[in-house]
This record gives C-alpha cells, structure tokens and sequence, in this order.
C-alpha cells in the first residue's frame, strides 16, 4: 500500500513509500538534503517497518527537536 506523509519541521517537505507486509518499499523524500536523503532511502529500502521505527525514531537534526529520518520513523509508525 503507497502512502504520503506532510513532514513536520524539516527541510523535506513530504515522504512517500510503499508498506508489502510490513516491509519498507520505495521511499522517497521531496525537498531537503537530496543526496542524504537519496541515501536515507536506499538504506531503509527492504527494511521491516518495525526495525525502521526503531533505529530511526528520537533522530535530531542540529537543534531541532526532529529530522527527515524521525520524520520517516513516525510516518511509517502512523501507517
């Protein structure tokens, strides 16, 4: 199942990706830091959602309280 996600308090404005029984598929980031989020994408490609959850939720970025990967972990949290 395909899903869109409004970011909150990033660069990136938005995150799509594809859930297939609970495993990360096709992650892709609009706005932000291309090339890291390019590699953010290709690292979590095949990824078990809950796993994704766990390594990425609680990511800072400089002294915001988020990051595009938090960001990514509480998207696929919600989905």
């Amino acid at each position: 199942m395909s899903y869109k996600y409004k970011t909150r308090g990033t660069c990136a404005r938005e995150i799509s990706f594809d859930l297939e029984n609970g495993i990360v598929k096709n992650v892709s980031f609009y706005g932000g830091c291309n090339g890291n989020l390019q590699g953010i994408s290709k690292l979590v490609e095949g990824m078990k959602a809950e796993d994704l959850v766990k390594r990425l939720s609680g990511v800072r970025c400089g002294m915001r309280e988020t990051s595009c990967p938090d960001q990514l972990a509480t998207a696929v949290k919600q989905a």
